[in-house]
């Protein structure tokens, strides 16, 4: 019986019902955590990485764990042939180390869900899937027709600024699922896409169809067997997993695929002959800015100091939220409690080089001897589209600050150090 590995990262909440799924499919599963001895994995046909909220998607859906060296030596498994599936956050995860869509780069992200400019939060509904591509052309795709699933994501739209990429999953075939109709219509228009995926893209593969990322649930579904039957064909079968190593030659491209998305005007295109400068821009200021720190630890900020201190090991970072306006006073941003919550919280209002502190009980700014926006080089991350300035009024912005200590001009000009903090498709980084 075939062997496939369960991989846990901590604050996964799908290993129950992945176990469930691939004995069901007549595979046997290997239940493995993040820091367990890599023995365990010596005789597994394939891996899984299952859903749920890794590391509690600090910093942004799959980014720490996808940084984590185990992944590493899933590279060179899936290099080897072997068969890697990612569910909801294994499919973030997967996407955030650079297995999907390519095989290495950050070249897409799984954004933050966004339909025609708004965003429309965590999702938790059932979608129709069917396949886009090739039946033998990725590892869950030997099936046909529709599947009602569930999906439970906040951060589940295929997106990239890189039309190169675009180009490249059309013609690999490597749309590998999408949202449809009952029927089996693909759209990418909601409400059957209800994120607003690329292509109503649902799910992809890598060029040689061994490692497929898919959003949607099909561990949680009856009729989600078919996808891991599927997989057990795949890895049963040795000469499609050589194929799959030997051979990535591009198939003709599905018809079901329209021609490519448009990338929304709104989004930065990515130069691509230059590797960094494109992730830092110039930024114009605001007026009046308010940056935003947490009365007790930052949870988040800590673990994305941690995964940042990979690259940079003497690092120290202060993480704030941020909001800029031209045309509202700071009172009225801070009274709104779902922006600032005063029991929990430290809020600071600069305004040209002059930063005070603002007093919650009484209501008012007040003098600051000790800024903690002093303490080293600050960069603005925005996600593409705002959609966070809505209550800031016209020409209003919002996104995170990082106050980056220990760390030299040079050091920050590295593409990788960066991308722990932004991901270049559905964000941009912006000196303060």
């Amino acid at each position: 019986m075939k062997k496939i590995a369960i991989l846990s990262f901590p604050g996964n909440n799908c290993e129950v019902e992945s176990i469930r799924a691939i004995k069901r499919a007549g595979m046997e599963p290997v239940f493995f955590k993040w820091n367990d001895s890599k023995e365990k994995l010596k005789d597994v046909s394939g891996y899984f990485i299952p859903g749920g909220f890794s590391y509690e998607d600090r910093g942004r859906a799959g980014m720490v764990s996808g940084r984590d060296p185990l992944l590493n030596f899933i590279a060179e498994e899936a290099s080897s042939g072997k068969v890697v599936i990612g569910i909801c956050n294994g499919a973030q995860v997967l996407v955030e180390s650079g297995l999907i869509p390519l095989g290495s780069g950050l070249q897409m992200s799984l954004a933050k869900n966004v339909v025609e400019g708004e965003a429309v939060g965590f999702l938790n509904k059932w979608v129709w899937i069917t396949p886009t591509c090739k039946r033998d052309r990725c590892a869950t795709s030997d099936w046909e027709g529709t599947i009602k699933l569930p999906v439970a994501h906040g951060e589940g739209r295929f997106i990239t600024k890189d039309k190169g990429v675009i180009e490249e999953l059309k013609q690999n075939d490597q749309i590998a699922f999408c949202y449809c109709d009952e029927e089996g219509n693909v759209s990418d228009e909601a409400p059957i896409c209800p994120n607003g995926s690329l292509f109503g893209a649902a799910g992809l593969c890598n060029p040689e169809g061994n490692v497929v990322a898919l959003m949607p649930h099909p561990e949680r579904s009856a009729e989600g067997v078919k996808y891991f039957e599927s997989m057990k064909r795949w890895v049963s079968n040795a000469a499609a997993m050589k194929q799959s190593i030997d051979n990535a030659a591009a198939i003709p491209q599905s018809q079901t695929i329209d021609n490519a998305t448009a990338i929304p005007q709104s989004q930065t295109p990515i130069d691509q002959n230059d590797h960094n400068q494109y992730l830092i821009q110039d930024r114009n200021p605001k007026e009046t800015e308010i940056f935003i720190d947490t009365i007790i630890v930052n949870n988040e900020e800590r673990t994305v100091e941690q995964a940042a201190r990979r690259i940079a090991k003497d690092l120290t970072l202060k993480q704030l939220k941020y909001f800029a306006f031209d045309e509202v006073e700071p009172a009225e941003v801070l009274l709104h409690l779902s922006l600032f919550n005063p029991n929990k919280e430290i809020a600071y209002i600069r305004k040209g080089d002059e930063v005070k502190k603002w007093n919650a009980d009484e209501k008012r700014e007040e003098a600051l001897h000790n800024s903690p926006l002093e303490n080293g080089i600050m960069l603005l991350r925005r996600d593409e589209p705002d959609t966070g300035s809505s209550r800031l009024g016209k020409g209003g912005e919002s996104g995170i600050c990082y106050v980056l200590g220990n760390i030299s001009e040079q050091e920050i000009s590295s593409r990788e150090f960066l991308e722990v903090f932004s991901n270049p498709h559905s964000s941009i980084l912006m000196r303060l």
